[in-house]
């Protein structure tokens, strides 16, 4: 899963870092969990490469319809299931799946939704305010043409990390008093005429406030942090979690769950007392995230921000963890409705 930017509108639907995650977990047997089908990439890789059953999640109902042409292929190999990943835990028991082998999630918004235009992710292609991922609730248009200047200023700072998030709420208040934002080149637009030029080979100007808007519609990161803490409930002991990122956003939350769940979060200062650690309940495989090699870079595109953390269950009890600590901005999304 990607953002939308104007050099991925069109490039194939490749599944990011395959290639390390199937290096890291060969050989492949057991019961893994999809959290994010979207194409089905990654599912049917982890089926070709030997697991046992995948049970795939989805919150999106035209991915299960488009994977009709292919998903008889496995038989009763493959288990689509329609919900959010944040709640795997209890959709694996509903479908008796527990204990997990494996956990792949690829967070964000999937290259088949950014490329229809009638989904209203991209401000490449001009298309109804939408956002939604599962088609249903609060949609963007609604959020831009209600919510209050404050509001939208805090919201697109913080989920689109845009400095100049008070500039562009300022604008968007006082377009909508005019009309009401319909479509995406109307957003754009306003958001485009808010900020300077942008200078050769950087982002489109609205690039950090559609992805704010579209973190926001869809609750992007209360659902990381509720997968992770699922992930951890359902795995058995030796099982293997596996997490695409794509903005700093997510990857933080990521690192800073796996620094907690392996006791490996910073030790204090004198300036600072020295934080209890728990028993650890992750190992991480290796000490970094792994970014696209050079070859994957040339074949796909949507990889370049792309980064992969993997981690090894280990026996400790699961347990709960605050999202703020993990970085979850802190923002009330109930103010956008």
């Amino acid at each position: 899963m990607v953002q939308a930017s104007d050099d991925t509108a069109t490039a194939p639907h490749i599944p990011v870092l395959l290639s390390p995650i199937l290096d890291a977990i060969a050989p492949v047997s057991g019961r893994w969990l999809d959290g994010t089908f979207g194409a089905g990439g990654y599912t049917r890789a982890l089926l070709d490469a030997g697991a046992d059953t995948v049970y795939a999640i989805d919150r999106d109902p035209e991915t299960f319809e488009r994977a009709a042409v292919w998903a008889g292929e496995y038989g009763d190999r493959l288990r689509l299931i329609a919900g959010e990943f944040g709640n795997l835990d209890t959709l694996a028991e509903q479908n008796d799946a527990l204990p997990l082998d494996g956990v792949v999630l690829d967070i964000g918004v999937s290259s088949m939704q950014i490329d229809q235009a009638e989904r209203g992710f991209s401000f490449i292609q001009d298309g109804p305010l939408d956002m939604r991922m599962s088609q249903s609730g609060t949609t963007a248009a609604d959020i831009v043409n209600t919510a209050d200047e404050s509001t939208l200023a805090d919201m697109l700072y913080l989920y689109g990390e845009e400095r100049a998030s008070r500039r562009i709420a300022r604008n968007i208040v006082k377009a909508r008093s005019e009309a009401a934002f319909q479509t995406t080149s109307e957003l754009a637009r306003v958001i485009e005429n808010s900020l300077p030029r942008a200078k050769p080979n950087q982002a489109h100007p609205a690039t950090r406030s559609f992805q704010a808007l579209r973190i926001a519609v869809n609750d992007e990161l209360g659902q990381l942090v509720d997968g992770l803490i699922a992930a951890e409930n359902a795995l058995v002991e030796g099982g293997i979690l596996a997490v695409v990122t794509f903005h700093s956003l997510e990857d933080r939350i990521v690192k800073r769950f796996l620094q907690a769940r392996s006791s490996e979060m910073p030790r204090g200062s004198r300036y600072q007392p020295e934080q209890a650690q728990d028993e650890p309940r992750f190992e991480r495989i290796g000490r970094k995230a792994i970014s696209a090699r050079e070859d994957e870079l040339a074949a796909n595109p949507r990889a370049r921000s792309a980064k992969l953390r993997l981690a090894r269950r280990l026996s400790a009890p699961a347990g709960n963890i605050d999202g703020r600590k993990l970085g979850l901005p802190n923002f009330d999304l109930e103010r956008l409705v």
